[in-house]
């Protein structure tokens, strides 16, 4: 070890374009449970304790880029111009990895892999003392594996195409992930080859390399060989869904989430819950939405990056997305809540409404069929029936304020943008294109006139009797 050399390092692969997933996405960017792959095994490793990775980008490298310096900027980026196998990959990286004593190599999509695992793995690899270490499973069918043969203190790994019959007998197979002493991984890095069918050089013939230079190696086996499970094809996309959906079901139930219908609950990975919280059948709760104590959610409500404070009860049918409601506040059904709305505590919204860029503060109700867009509602203020902010003049989006303690009739329109004072009333019908000062009552509507005889006429025009 090279004075000033940290102890490890992480090399995620995924360059691969993923042929059996047929889309023009790369592989790590298909998604489960509304997340990439790449997602998983990312936060998994920061979990573990591990700051120094880099991911090894290749096919539409520019999006995979894109999206992991976003989400994980801490996290460097290499390139694999040309996909020439595994062993390519470590090759291209070595200037990078060369400043560490070990660097850790997994693939870019193992999403189920967990940190405890890893964790582990590094725990052996170093009490061994080892110069590689590898994570190997059991499998029941482990066609298309390549085996680990052990003899001794000696292992190995036979590719199925080149196991006898007698090793293909063996369930115990690698798993592609891999901890490797740098030194020894420089000594043999240059001698691997690529006279193989896939004209590729490949990372566990490595193993072998640094195993006929006296260096000890090892396979390293877990116990649960779902954390293993590629992606190859979209059934196996589905397969690794169902499992982390049950993962993080188990995970949330086990600390008294009560859902009612697990098998139709949608909870993604970067959800927080609180304490006491009832959550009903199809419900969706994605990105990073966190729902507070004593929440009910209800049937077919799907909330996405959004705040949930506490003792809200969502009745059901409801859309939020990128908002917050505070608590004691009761939403539903058939509502959308949506960019970046604000509701305060104890807000009433009812029956198909939508809220768009608003904030709805303390004790307002706007009970049903109504629109609230780009505006503010003051507190305690009623929304009567059909309302709408006429917010978008067709070039702009205009705004409108509406104070507290005010009773706005059925049927307003607000022609924005447009002030209304505190305590203020409109007239039921009323179109409001100016500001109503506070307790004056706005009325805005043509008078009504009455044509005596109308039916009549109109019963003789039509040709009645």
């Amino acid at each position: 070890m090279q004075d000033g050399q940290k102890e490890f390092c992480v090399l995620i692969l995924a360059a691969g374009k993923g042929t059996r997933m047929r889309s023009k996405t790369p592989k790590v960017l298909h998604k489960i449970m509304e997340e990439p792959l790449l997602y998983y095994p990312l936060s998994e490793l920061r979990s573990a304790g591990f700051n120094d990775i880099s991911v090894m980008v290749g096919f539409s490298g520019e999006r995979v880029e894109e999206w992991t310096r976003e989400q994980f900027p801490e996290v460097n980026v290499l390139w694999q111009r040309e996909q020439l196998g595994t062993g390519h990959a470590a090759k291209l990286a070595q200037e990078w990895w060369k400043d560490f004593k070990n660097v850790v190599i997994i693939p870019g999509d193992t999403p189920l892999i967990k940190a405890e695992t890893l964790r582990k793995f590094i725990d052996v690899h170093i009490g061994k003392n080892n110069k590689c270490s590898f994570l190997s499973f059991d499998l029941s069918d482990p066609a298309g594996y390549g085996r680990v043969i052990r003899d001794g203190l000696s292992v190995r790994i036979v590719e199925h195409k080149d196991a006898t019959a007698d090793e293909r007998k063996c369930r115990e197979v690698n798993s592609g992930m891999y901890v490797f002493d740098t030194t020894a991984l420089s000594d043999v890095i240059d001698h691997l080859n690529c006279m193989n069918s896939q004209k590729e050089y490949y990372l566990p013939d490595a193993v072998a390399l640094i195993e006929k230079n006296s260096g000890r190696t090892d396979a390293v086996k877990a116990s649960d060989p779902a954390e293993f499970l590629g992606i190859n094809d979209p059934n196996q996309l589905a397969d690794a869904a169902a499992v982390m959906k049950k993962r993080i079901l188990d995970k949330w139930m086990g600390m008294g989430v009560r859902c009612s219908d697990p098998l139709s609950t949608w909870i993604g990975p970067r959800v927080s819950l609180g304490e006491d919280i009832e959550i009903q059948p199809n419900v969706q709760l994605w990105g990073d939405t966190s729902v507070g104590r004593q929440c009910s959610i209800g049937s077919y409500t799907v909330i996405q990056d959004s705040v949930i404070e506490d003792n809200v009860e969502i009745i059901g049918s409801v859309r939020v997305k990128k908002s917050r409601i505070g608590q004691n506040s009761v939403i539903g059904p058939f509502v959308y809540i949506r960019d970046e709305a604000e509701l305060h505590n104890d807000v009433h919204v009812g029956r198909f409404v939508e809220i768009k860029k608003s904030t709805i503060r303390r004790g307002a109700k706007v009970p049903h069929l109504s629109y609230v867009g780009d505006a503010d509602i003051g507190e305690r203020t009623n929304i009567g029936a059909g309302t709408i902010t006429c917010n978008y003049d067709g070039e702009k989006k205009n705004f409108t304020k509406i104070g507290s303690n005010c009773f706005v009739g059925s049927d307003t329109m607000f022609i924005a943008p447009v002030t209304i004072g505190d305590n203020a009333v409109t007239a039921a019908g009323s179109v409001i294109t100016q500001d109503i000062p506070e307790g004056a009552l706005g009325v805005a509507r043509a008078k009504q006139k009455n044509i005596e005889g109308w039916s009549s006429r109109r019963k003789i025009h039509k040709g009645g009797n």
